[in-house]
């Protein structure tokens, strides 16, 4: 089918008119447009995600470059003008992207959900959420001052913890406190929400209560309770405590009215103590402290964003433009992601996005150049490298 369509043309399949035009649609995208589409505009950054370019300028200039190409990898612009472009990523909503990105996060969702080595037995569904800071310079970013001379953006991520994929993502301002995600989240009833202290509140933990989700927090030294009893435990696993709590304090009690459960755990890799909050009442008391354990992979996950998406270096000076960036990077991950999955691709997505940043234009089955191509043994190659004092 892909036969003799370019390496980005066979991507970019994997992302269907309807769906961007639907997303296009609900926010009048492309009223009053002449020469730059919505389409157009998302494949240019997604062109750019893809071959790790570092600015519009160089977008345009490689675009240009292949411009007798642009119509076969899936463009109908046949020149690009910076200034159009980068006025596009300025004025046009970037809540288009946001969409989009859901739509592929759902579709990732489905294939990956038990392609990771989350091994607790659970009916539901488990949910790490956190959030990453990603630094912006003050003097071109003004409006997102944070603190100490910086600006910056938060954002504040769900990721489903089978498959590490995120099922939702919120852009705000550095200075959003982490709390407040938690009132823009809608709560699945029966799956586990495992957030660190960063989320301690009662009144939005009892709202989690309510819709018959479970959650599982760090608590708070400060913590003041009355215990009514304790479960037995293996201290031989770690476990130090499990108990029956009611609040005391009369704010805590006000928004928290029921009782919680206790668990105080001793981590022999760290040799720390953790005590963790839970409105789960059943399940063993060892599988609340590996479920919290499991919330490192978030963790993880920001890290490899950053390391191997476009977004340590913006394209654009308005929050619109940060925003529209962000969500095409994440698209661009999730096409690879849904990519590797689709075609049975056995490589990690970091040597996928290797080989194809160098890959774009050429007329090879995806497949057949991912599984064909060696990389190289950097083991190998370090020792041939010559040393600076070697004599």
């Amino acid at each position: 089918m892909n036969q003799g369509k370019y390496i980005f043309a066979q991507i970019i399949e994997f992302v269907t008119q309807y769906e961007l035009d639907k997303c296009v649609k609900r926010y009048c995208g492309n009223n009053r447009v002449r020469n730059l589409s919505c389409r157009d505009q998302f494949l240019a950054l997604a062109f750019g995600q893809l071959t790790n370019l570092h600015s519009l300028r160089n977008i345009v200039l490689c675009l240009n470059a292949h411009s007798n190409l642009l119509y076969h990898l899936g463009f109908k612009i046949d020149n690009f003008m910076l200034s159009t472009l980068a006025r596009a990523n300025e004025n046009r909503d970037w809540q288009i992207y946001r969409d989009l990105a859901q739509i592929l996060i759902g579709r990732a969702r489905k294939l990956y959900v038990n392609d990771n080595d989350f091994s607790i037995e659970l009916d539901g569904a488990v949910y790490a959420l956190d959030s990453t800071v990603i630094e912006l310079c003050l003097a071109t970013f003004k409006w997102a001052y944070f603190e100490l001379g910086k600006s910056a953006v938060k954002i504040h991520t769900q990721l489903d913890l089978r498959g590490n994929i995120p099922s939702f993502f919120l852009i705000t301002e550095a200075k959003t406190h982490d709390v407040n995600f938690l009132d823009v989240l809608e709560f699945e009833a029966g799956a586990f929400y495992i957030m660190d202290r960063g989320y301690f509140d009662f009144e939005r933990l009892f709202k989690i209560d309510r819709q018959k989700a479970f959650f599982v927090i760090r608590a708070k030294g400060s913590l003041s309770c009355k215990r009514m009893y304790s479960n037995k435990v293996d201290k031989s696993t770690g476990l130090r405590c499990d108990q029956i709590i009611k609040l005391k304090h009369f704010y805590s009690k006000k928004y928290y009215p029921k009782k919680l459960r206790r668990i105080k755990y001793y981590d022999v890799e760290t040799s720390k103590y953790y005590t963790y909050l839970t409105n789960h009442f059943n399940l063993d008391a060892k599988k609340i402290a590996d479920l919290y354990k499991h919330r490192w992979q978030i963790e993880l996950f920001f890290k490899w964003i950053k390391q191997h998406l476009r977004i340590e270096v913006f394209w654009g000076y308005s929050a619109n433009a940060v925003k529209t960036q962000i969500c095409i990077a994440l698209c661009a991950f999730l096409l690879v992601a849904i990519m590797k999955k689709k075609l049975g691709i056995k490589r990690n997505l970091y040597e996928i996005l290797q080989i194809l940043s160098v890959s774009q234009f050429e007329k090879t089955l995806v497949n057949t150049l991912l599984s064909e191509t060696e990389l190289q043994n950097c083991d190998e190659f370090s020792k041939k490298q010559l040393r600076l004092f070697d004599f």
